[in-house]
């Protein structure tokens, strides 16, 4: 290895190192101390609940772990949104888990959590997945809550999602561990079955302060709501347990038991392993993704036996097309390209840009994979669309309309890496959030914004100069550089992949070694749903 290539591995594992101390203290919840309480309570914490529930051999891929981050400041934060969700394995069978915290604020729903349950909830449903809810919540964090109570995409679409769900015969398990108040009443009682333990299980739409004040009621917790009152008086809970541990044991049973449903049949092969070591991902991209790499070695890195079957190769070569396995699944990849171009005018450096024949070559690359069946993986490192009067004329927005239409189109399911930069335009055109990817992932390298920080900083130095001197003032020039360093920082750390997962832009901040196991737990979710519609595509001009 070289120099530069040392360089950029210190830089990539740098990078990582932040998240995962990040990752370490996101994990702790509201804390050492509140985690104590939990358990002087008989309680268990939702990770150490999860834990017990999912199968040893099989992974647990966490979701929306940085939800929230750095949000909230004034509330004290909320970690995680206060719910620790993901796929795991229980009993054999892939479920959708949904476990809230009791240690953030009670468990309490900030706008974040609603976001964040309706995201795990959009998931379960586009890839029919079982749901299990640990149930553990105060309900609505009163404050806050003209942001989360009355919207479309606010608390009561939850249970409008329970509804949904049913219907398309999703199961859904809920295991009443603590609270359940309020409108979040309705959530364990819309699932197939509600289980609860008794003494920290309960259930009502008042609790007893709310009853007294409401009715002048005096009424305990248990009395109005506990395990024994739902199970013997109300039959509204199914099963009582005297431990967390035998009321998960009962969700395991109960999972075993549920019938196979019909598959997407997405086509899988024996798993190889990559012939290029996957350990040399961390030192392909240039410290700070400012110097041209070579996409494809990226792509051997993560896909079996290191195979790639290029599409149109030497058409179109700022984005990459092929065929290839990722854990003996096949998968269509579309990835921006990076490498310096030799031509007859000399090198140019591609840049992650997209012009007219590498949108038009995507575009027909999408369309054979629908016709195949086959699912997409989007590798992202893209900085717009080809700007300039010969693109113009060339009629890029036609050619970049193209490659939309057949992303917003395409029936199979998409799944999304955002390695370096993923701006404008182009964080359309290779499948960003707005595209309905089943999944999406960040590198830590990751730069989600409009455009690059310099180019935005000057821009809006740009607009902030003119209106100085309209108003007469004329900035001199350390005025101006302060300006724009000022204006870069700021617009900088809104690019970040922190800033975009704590708003669920991206479902998690992934190790890039992770890249092969998401992507493959991605497709083994998605073959869960067969519905799969027929390819139809919108009038666009050819």
């Amino acid at each position: 290895m070289d120099v530069t290539f040392n360089r950029n591995e210190d830089w990539m594992k740098l990078l990582l190192s932040q998240v995962n101390a990040h990752v370490e203290k996101i994990k702790l919840g509201g804390g050492k101390k509140s985690i104590e309480r939990q358990h002087q309570r008989n309680k268990l914490t939702p990770r150490e609940r999860i834990a017990y529930l999912c199968d040893k051999n099989k992974p647990f891929t966490e979701l929306g772990l940085f939800a929230g981050f750095d949000m909230y400041s004034e509330e004290g934060g909320c970690p995680a949104g206060g719910t620790v969700a993901g796929i795991g394995y229980v009993s054999g069978r892939q479920c959708m888990i949904v476990a809230n915290d009791q240690t953030v604020k009670a468990g309490a729903w900030f706008p974040i959590t609603g976001k964040k349950n309706l995201r795990m909830q959009e998931i379960a449903m586009e890839n029919k997945l079982p749901v299990i809810y640990l149930v553990d919540s105060a309900g609505v964090y009163l404050p806050l809550q003209d942001e989360i109570f009355p919207d479309k995409e606010h608390f009561g679409r939850i249970f409008r999602n329970n509804a949904q769900m049913s219907a398309m015969g999703i199961t859904q398990i809920a295991a009443v561990m603590g609270a359940c108040v309020a409108g979040g009443a309705y959530l364990p009682i819309m699932s197939d079955e509600t289980l609860m333990v008794e003494g920290n299980g309960s259930i009502f739409l008042a609790g007893p302060y709310l009853v007294k004040a409401a009715i002048g009621e005096d009424v305990d917790a248990e009395t109005l709501g506990g395990a024994v009152t739902h199970t013997e008086i109300s039959g509204i809970a199914d099963y009582k347990f005297k431990t967390e541990e035998e009321c998960l044991d009962r969700v395991k049973q109960i999972v075993s038991k549920i019938g196979e449903m019909p598959s997407a049949g997405f086509n899988r092969a024996t798993s190889v392993a990559p012939k290029k070591k996957e350990e040399e991902l961390y030192g392909i991209m240039h410290e700070g993704n400012l110097k041209p790499y070579n996409m494809l070695d990226i792509i051997e890195r993560i896909v079996d036996n290191s195979e790639f079957e290029q599409f149109k190769e030497d058409y179109g070569k700022t984005i990459l097309c092929g065929y290839a396995r990722i854990d003996g699944w096949a998968v269509g990849i579309v990835a921006n390209q990076r490498l310096t171009s030799k031509t007859k005018k000399g090198e140019i450096q591609l840049g992650g840009v997209i012009y007219n024949d590498s949108a038009d070559k995507a575009a027909r690359f999408i369309l054979n994979c629908n016709q195949k069946k086959i699912p997409l993986l989007f590798l992202q490192d893209v900085t717009g669309f080809m700007v300039g009067s010969r693109s113009e004329q060339s009629g890029i927005i036609k050619d970049g309309a193209k490659l939309v239409n057949a992303v917003a189109n395409s029936v199979v399911p998409k799944i999304t890496i955002i390695v370096g930069n993923s701006f404008g335009a182009g964080n359309y055109a290779m499948c960003g959030k707005a595209y309905d990817p089943r999944f999406i992932y960040a590198w830590p390298s990751a730069k989600i914004a409009v455009m690059g920080g310099e180019q935005a900083a000057k821009t809006l130095l740009q607009i902030q100069v003119a209106s100085l001197k309209a108003a007469g003032k004329e900035p001199q020039p350390e005025e101006e550089k302060a300006l724009l360093n000022d204006i870069k920082g700021r617009y900088e750390k809104q690019t970040t992949p922190y800033y975009a997962a704590a708003r669920l832009w991206v479902d998690e901040i992934i190790d890039p070694l992770a890249t092969r196991q998401v992507v493959s737990e991605a497709i083994t979710a998605a073959n869960n749903n067969a519905d799969i519609a027929p390819l139809r595509n919108g009038v666009f001009q050819v």
